[in-house]
């Protein structure tokens, strides 16, 4: 097996296990029901996870992501409420201008020079701050069309439903999979993750790119902040306070390496239905203290960065022989 894939490989056997333990303590977790609602309560951070594997991948993080949700929410939320226009009026605008949001991120860190940690640390205070000078309460949504979302669903054997949410979900991993892996943008994004003297010197307009990269993250984050608007029917500055972190978590669980140049969006999926499921578990459960969802993430998070570490060892020891 090429060492690239392990990670991945590790992620599947995980979360196959956890599944197998799940089903034989739970047998009803096995029904499309639980199913069901582990791809809805999850469909906003599958969503944003998508667009952090891409700046992962190329060598970057965006910790603004979780602060552009909760500003998406409240603008929908304000504008819905303020001005009178339909739904999906205020979703395009909300997309052009997260997206912009991003790709003047990314043009930051180009031109600039400067570290994608702290331009994206910058766009999280001021995602934030804007969120909060819309409105500093939870602002409910109460709109014929979001009902219609919610009620919007796919019915499966054995009653289990199918959301609109979480197939938006399943639809941005698979267009998320055909543009990192099956586009030129794609092999300039995975190119960037390997250096980028190497990058230039394959012929990547490592600019255009990085605008790109960041323009993609801040468009799946608006995206995901519509979701999670659809999901809790309101706007709130203070929502998904630390998603950026979970994120990152779910990508990296996934096999993505930190370093970039190498992973799978496919792996971020089954991270975050791993993450997912340690929450399911314990809901089952009921005597287990929500923080052991935290503890376990902590722990395959450490496991996957020292997997990533023995990987790399790895490939130096076979490049060097």
């Amino acid at each position: 097996m090429n060492p690239r894939l392990f990670p991945l490989a590790a992620t599947i056997g995980i979360f196959l296990l956890a599944c197998l333990i799940c089903v034989i303590q739970f047998p009803y977790m096995l029904s499309t029901r639980v199913v069901g609602n582990l791809l809805t309560d999850n469909a906003y951070l599958g969503i944003v996870a998508v667009g952090m594997t891409v700046v992962i991948l190329s060598g970057g993080i965006d910790l603004s992501v979780g602060s552009v949700i909760a500003f998406s929410g409240v603008f929908i939320a304000v504008m819905l409420r303020d001005t009178g226009l339909h739904p999906i009026i205020v979703f395009a605008l909300l997309l052009v201008v997260s997206t912009s949001f991003g790709a003047v991120m990314g043009w930051l860190i180009h031109a600039l020079a400067m570290p994608p940690f702290i331009v994206t640390l910058a766009g999280m205070f001021l995602a934030r701050g804007a969120a909060y000078m819309l409105t500093i309460d939870s602002v409910p949504i109460n709109h014929v069309f979001y009902d219609l979302l919610d009620d919007a669903y796919v019915l499966m054997p054995g009653k289990g439903r199918l959301t609109l949410i979480g197939v938006v979900m399943l639809l941005t991993v698979a267009v998320g999979m055909i543009v990192t892996h099956r586009t030129r943008f794609g092999a300039s994004v995975f190119a960037l993750g390997g250096g980028e003297a190497a990058a230039r010197l394959m012929g990547v307009k490592v600019g255009r790119t990085t605008v790109l990269i960041y323009a993609f993250s801040g468009l799946m984050a608006g995206l995901s902040g519509i979701v999670f608007s659809v999901y809790t029917s309101s706007g709130y500055p203070l929502a998904t306070v630390g998603t950026e972190l979970t994120a990152i978590a779910a990508v990296v669980i996934g096999g993505t390496l930190l370093t970039g140049g190498a992973g799978f969006v496919f792996g971020t999926l089954i991270g975050v239905l791993t993450m997912g499921l340690i929450q399911t578990y314990i809901v089952f459960d009921g005597s287990l203290s929500s923080w052991w969802t935290k503890i376990i993430i902590g722990l395959l998070l450490l496991a996957f960065i020292l997997l990533q570490k023995g990987l790399l060892r790895l490939t130096v020891s076979k490049a060097g022989a």
